[in-house]
């Protein structure tokens, strides 16, 4: 099987320091890849190189076996990225259908929308609760309620089900349960997996350890700038993955506690 999106060789210098050095990355159709490491080890830069968000100095970025040059993040999301960050990118005062849409906005038909730029506010507040639902997010009643007024979990879950409604080729969702109590926590890993039900593929960067193993197919180990190596949650143990991730234990090492 093909990678869908596959990355060699990234290098992404910011001064004298490397942040990515010779990184090459791997996600399969179907599959939630945990990417996890200690901090400074290079993760974000990595999932922003993935997102479009910057560019890196050397290396190559494949989707769909397809050579890659994303100059932002709107070109990502144009190929079929999509990526869920960590402060969610939401806007507080607008209405949870208004988010939905950001950027990409439905103008209504005719003159009024071609012309008059006039929304299309009937047809996004119904694909919005289409998508909500798909999801089992319908504990939020009002489509047209302002994101402030939900709950840590309930813009979470705005900002996976706006992923999973555009992502047409691939989910990003950086540490998805930061910040989130016991509850909106089991909620959002029910939702990654709603959302990997649906066959799109997830990469899903967090720290929580009982969560990645819960939920991934693959750990990918990054340090120190590159993937150090990936392994098998169904084989190895939480306390294998801090020991790599914190260079306590060389990935040569795995097979002898396997």
């Amino acid at each position: 099987m093909e990678p869908i999106l596959k990355a060699r060789g990234l290098v992404k210098r910011y001064g004298r320091v490397t942040a990515l050095n010779n990184c090459d990355f791997d996600l399969y159709p179907g599959e939630i890849l945990a990417v996890i490491g200690d901090n400074g080890a290079g993760k974000s830069s990595l999932i922003k190189a993935l997102s479009g968000a910057i560019r890196v100095d050397e290396g190559t970025i494949e989707l769909d076996g397809k050579p890659m040059n994303f100059a932002s993040p709107l070109n990502a999301r144009e190929a079929g990225i999509e990526t869920v960050y960590q402060n969610l990118a939401l806007s507080p005062a607008l209405s949870i259908a208004d988010n939905m849409f950001l950027g990409r906005e439905i103008r209504k038909p005719g003159i009024m929308g071609r012309w008059f730029r006039a929304l299309d506010r009937a047809a996004m507040e119904h694909k919005a609760r289409e998508k909500l639902t798909e999801l089992g997010l319908m504990t939020i009643q009002n489509i047209g309620q302002a994101v402030e007024t939900l709950s840590g979990g309930q813009r979470q879950g705005v900002a996976v089900a706006r992923a999973a409604a555009f992502g047409s080729k691939v989910v990003i969702m950086d540490e998805p349960t930061a910040a989130l109590g016991v509850k909106e926590s089991r909620r959002v890993l029910e939702l990654i997996l709603d959302v990997k039900r649906r066959g799109l593929p997830i990469v899903l960067i967090s720290h929580n350890m009982p969560h990645v193993f819960e939920v991934a197919d693959r750990v990918h180990v990054h340090r120190l700038g590159q993937r150090l190596c990936v392994i098998d949650p169904r084989r190895h143990s939480m306390s294998d993955a801090v020991a790599l991730m914190t260079g306590a234990m060389a990935p040569e090492q795995l097979n002898e506690f396997a």
